[in-house]
């Protein structure tokens, strides 16, 4: 083994065949394409990463470092993650339930989405590798975090979005001196196109040849929603499910502080969150096959997920499956009423994607298959101040008036006389 190399990241390992691979710039295996995925010595970590020394660590995601693919000190995002988790209890009212938990990634540092927990990772991997030149395939949030770390780390990036995303997205990663390419097509279309630029110049694409350690960042949230928790698991885990992997990696999460004595092992259901317009992955459970069928053109204002052809759609029906979970999906005007619902219960705006997890858990709930009586975290990702226009005319007008007591006296008279 090299001496700078980490002795609890390992290899990377295919999720079909299992066959290893060393650690280097490759996503898939040559054997039968299947995805590849970071493997760690977990008799090595057991010692090390204890509860007593997490807990004097820092407060942000590298506290796991040992569970994270790099194989020194963390060099990009070293202030990301250990987002709030909000006890929701006016929320919880609202639902119906008894125990309702927000993981608040709206304010996660720098660019206010759970993105930011990936990028960290494949951009300090990336600078480990020696890439200059850093890229992704977006649907906005990915875009931000790159075009912001890579600016913060000196290294060139390049973001590849579809043409048509929201203007708070494009400007959050114009503003950081980025290269934004529009691609005039659906996500599918961007993602394959990087694909191609990936293979024939070698740059770092933290979605593709550097993906096994950009996903892994993911577990981050899991990590955290445990400790935050009091050291246990909740009892059912509401996830939006754009390529899928942000649920198989929060299951991956829950059980790795299971294998490492960290949490007891007890039960955990994760459930799946998609939009109507977008929903190949909760349309292939909702069937009973884990064959997911592509969505063409996505119509959804939830653009975050707006991905027809998930990555990690099969394993995510698995893992659903494997933890007695389930998957919903929602329609726009469902979307926004999950994004006010959040807003005027707990204070939190949340992005479209929030929406739909908001959304989705509500009919969960009504249809019984989380119970009211169980723990529930509803995973939060993104900020609202991204996709404003989703709810543009949809929240009510200001009301106007002169500079006059008498006009305001008469503009909540009703108001007013509620409190006498």
């Amino acid at each position: 083994m090299d001496k700078n190399s980490s002795p609890y990241f390992t290899h990377l390992k295919c999720r079909e065949c299992g066959r290893a691979y060393p650690k280097e710039a490759v996503h898939v295996c040559d054997f039968d394409f299947g995805p590849l995925e970071a493997a760690y010595d977990y008799d090595a970590i057991r010692p090390v990463l204890t509860r007593t020394e997490i807990q004097s660590r820092p407060q942000s995601m590298w506290r796991y470092r040992e569970l994270l693919p790099i194989d020194g000190a963390p060099t990009v995002g070293t202030q990301v993650g250990f987002t709030p988790l909000v006890k929701a209890d006016r929320l919880a009212q609202a639902l119906g339930v008894k125990e309702l938990y927000v993981k608040n990634d709206t304010v996660n540092y720098p660019t206010l989405s759970f993105k930011d927990r990936v990028v960290s990772v494949a951009l300090s991997r990336a600078k480990e590798m020696g890439f200059k030149i850093v890229a992704c395939a977006s649907t906005g949030n990915l875009a931000n975090s790159v075009a912001a770390n890579a600016a913060s780390a000196g290294l060139t990036s390049y973001v590849l979005i579809p043409a048509d995303l929201e203007q708070g997205k494009v400007l959050g990663s114009l503003v950081y001196g980025t290269n934004v390419i529009g691609i005039h097509g659906p996500y599918d279309q961007v993602n394959r196109l990087c694909s191609e630029i990936a293979g024939k110049y070698g740059w770092g694409f933290v979605n593709v040849n550097l993906r096994p350690y950009y996903a892994e960042g993911s577990k981050s949230m899991g990590f955290e929603i445990a400790e935050q928790l009091g050291w246990r698991l909740p009892q059912h885990t509401v996830v939006p499910m754009a390529s899928g992997s942000l649920l198989t990696k929060i299951c991956k999460a829950y059980n790795e502080f299971a294998t490492l004595g960290l949490v007891e092992k007890t039960p955990f259901a994760m459930h799946g969150a998609q939009a109507s317009g977008c929903s190949p992955i909760s349309t292939a459970k909702k069937k009973g096959t884990d064959i997911v069928k592509p969505v063409p053109k996505p119509q959804t204002i939830a653009k975050s997920l707006a991905i027809g052809t998930p990555a990690d759609g099969y394993y995510a029906i698995h893992a659903m499956n494997e933890t007695g979970g389930s998957a919903e999906d929602v329609n726009d005007d469902e979307i926004v009423e999950g994004i006010r619902l959040l807003a005027s219960h707990e204070g939190i705006f949340a992005e479209t994607a929030g929406g739909v997890t908001v959304a989705c858990a509500q009919k969960l709930i009504e249809s019984g298959a989380i119970p009211r009586e169980e723990s529930i975290v509803l995973c939060i990702t993104g900020n609202g101040l991204k996709t404003q226009e989703a709810i543009i005319g949809k929240c009510g007008e200001a009301r106007t008036i002169k500079p006059s007591l008498r006009e305001f006296e008469e503009l909540v008279r009703e108001e007013l006389q509620a409190t006498i």
